[in-house]
């Protein structure tokens, strides 16, 4: 301290701290109390500072000497003005300190922490003359509430200047892991696409109704799941992220697993996704018809069939169906389903396709699907759902009676006949989901109901006491709990199924009617709702909503 030509000071040893004002400087020395912990604040050293109009000192520094308390001068800075009384000869006078006391009457520093713990701001309670408090008043209430990581020195002057409320310290917020991944090597869309030749012709006959695989073919990959990266409060509390869920490899029948991560086809055959697992089926060939010398078909893969299928016969397939003859009065199920001959339903079969759907024609048929439909000839008195659009304008596209209904067009050539027989049309809402939409309301209503009767019975049976119960009774109330719980399961599940369901149907885009020859009086329209009869003839156009109406544009 020799060399330090002390101009003044502040404090000794007695009071725990001691500051000098050196011709060079700043000083802070704070003396250890024999663990009895620091006698004083940063206000203190806070007040003293201002008097000598010390405005830009480490704050940090003098915040580390007070918390080491271990005897040894920290310089603070270098600019200082003495107040009025002050000279070098008084450097070894004791300073009064009353003398020193802050006059200026500061608001409160009010801190307030985010509920997730990521982020702190501060207001101020500022009332009549009091001044806004300073930056080292901020840095005091920060440091009283624990506040320690992630804390803006630039967001604290400025608030210290402004007066408004700022957020000071933001902590680091964890990063979850990512969920594993399945990256299929196979496109489902390039099924239902016709070859195209030379002379740019459509082959509809060809239509690539199956996705085939290859011995040695890649057909999925999986992407591992990633760790979490760990984030930190503003209190410095360190914060736990979660990892990445990992997932099977979704190998199936008739695959392999190569280096961990790849699904590889072990044979030739058609791939059968069912979502965790990949499988390659071998076609299934019925050389003939469907009918008493088969049986019913229900078949994990693809079926051909190079005749009929007979009334009364089932066939359900997990994968595609190609049927070279017709279809009578049977039900048939399966992904993408291929009939050349037609289908003749005599109002008892039922066909289901959950991808597309192809046929000749169809008679008082009942049919659905979950993509397209393609009609070549003729669709009389049948009853046909298509989840996005009903196509029947190759051939002679002639749509007449029966109920139709798609989640986005219907194209044909011909709708109605001269003899204006009804013939309804709706598009523009999945018919699917609208099926499903009554089901489930359906279920939800009788689970609802079931609900409140057990309700009930269970309340009647609570006012009755127990021990006077015989056995057999207590039982048949205990199972009356037990199935309480499960009922209300399904119910919360039916009304979440409810509203999802209900969203869907909302984003469904806006459905069209396009007509390329004629339409005929007797057909009753309904487009996103919107309701119209046709009273005259109408052709070569395209029907669409516009502001809540039905127009007739183009086709």
């Amino acid at each position: 301290m020799d060399e330090r030509k002390i101009i003044a000071k502040v404090g000794g040893e007695k009071e725990g701290y001691l500051l000098e004002f050196c011709a060079d400087g700043i000083y802070l020395t704070v003396y250890p109390k024999d663990g009895t912990g620091l006698m004083f604040e940063v206000s203190d050293m806070r007040r003293v500072l201002k008097d000598f109009s010390v405005l830009d000192y480490d704050l940090m520094a003098m915040t580390d000497a007070l918390r080491k308390n271990d005897g040894v001068p920290v310089y603070l800075g270098k600019d200082f003005t003495l107040p009025q009384g002050y000279s070098s000869q008084a450097a070894d006078e004791e300073v009064d300190q009353e003398a020193l006391q802050e006059h200026v009457e500061y608001g409160k520093v009010i801190v307030e922490i985010a509920s997730d713990k990521l982020s702190a701001a501060i207001r101020f309670n500022v009332a009549g003359k009091q001044s806004i408090p300073t930056a080292e008043m901020i840095y005091e209430a920060l440091q009283v509430k624990n506040v320690r990581y992630g804390i803006n020195d630039e967001a604290v002057k400025k608030a210290s200047h402004t007066g408004r409320p700022t957020e000071v310290a933001k902590g680091e917020a964890p990063q979850n892991g990512q969920d594993a991944q399945i990256i299929r090597k196979f496109n489902v869309g390039e099924k239902g696409v016709p070859v195209v030749d030379e002379h740019d012709r459509a082959d509809y006959k060809n239509l690539n109704m199956f996705l085939r695989a290859n011995k040695g073919q890649v057909l999925a990959e999986r992407i591992p799941h990633t760790k979490g990266i760990p984030g930190t409060n503003v209190f410095g509390n360190r914060i736990m992220a979660r990892n990445g869920k990992p997932k099977p490899v979704p190998a199936g029948k008739n695959t392999i697993i190569k280096d961990e991560n790849f699904v590889v086809a072990d044979m030739d055959g058609q791939i059968v996704d069912k979502g965790s697992k990949i499988d390659v089926d071998p076609r299934l060939e019925i050389k003939g018809d469907v009918c008493m010398e088969t049986g019913n078909i229900d078949f994990d893969g693809s079926v051909t069939i190079s005749g009929n299928v007979e009334a009364g016969f089932v066939v359900k397939a997990a994968g595609d169906i190609e049927i070279m003859g017709m279809v009578s009065a049977a039900n048939v199920e399966g992904a993408n389903i291929f009939i050349k001959g037609g289908v003749r339903g005599m109002n008892r079969g039922f066909i289901k396709a959950r991808g597309d759907f192809h046929a000749s024609f169809a008679e008082n048929a009942d049919i659905e699907a979950g993509g397209d439909i393609f009609i070549q000839d003729v669709a009389m008195h049948s009853t046909i759902r298509a989840g996005r659009r009903l196509i029947m304008d190759e051939g002679k596209g002639q749509i007449t009676g029966g109920n139709l209904a798609a989640g986005e067009e219907i194209r044909a050539r011909c709708i109605g006949n001269e003899a204006n027989v009804i013939t309804r049309l709706s598009v523009g809402v999945n018919p699917m989901l609208q099926k499903e939409y009554q089901q489930a309301l359906k279920e939800y209503n009788e689970a609802q109901k079931r609900l409140e009767m057990l309700n009930k019975t269970l309340s009647t049976l609570e006012k009755i006491d127990v021990k006077l119960l015989p056995p057999n009774k207590v039982e048949q109330l205990n199972s009356l709990v037990c199935s309480q719980f499960p009922l209300a399961g399904k119910v919360e599940r039916s009304e979440k199924r409810l509203r999802e369901i209900d969203a869907e149907m909302q984003n469904m885009k806006h459905g069209r009617v396009c007509v390329a020859d004629t339409m005929y009086p007797g057909v009753r329209l309904s487009i996103n709702s919107i309701v119209k009869n046709v009273q005259v003839k109408e052709s070569h156009c395209t029907q669409y909503v516009k502001d809540d109406f039905i127009m007739v544009g183009a086709y």
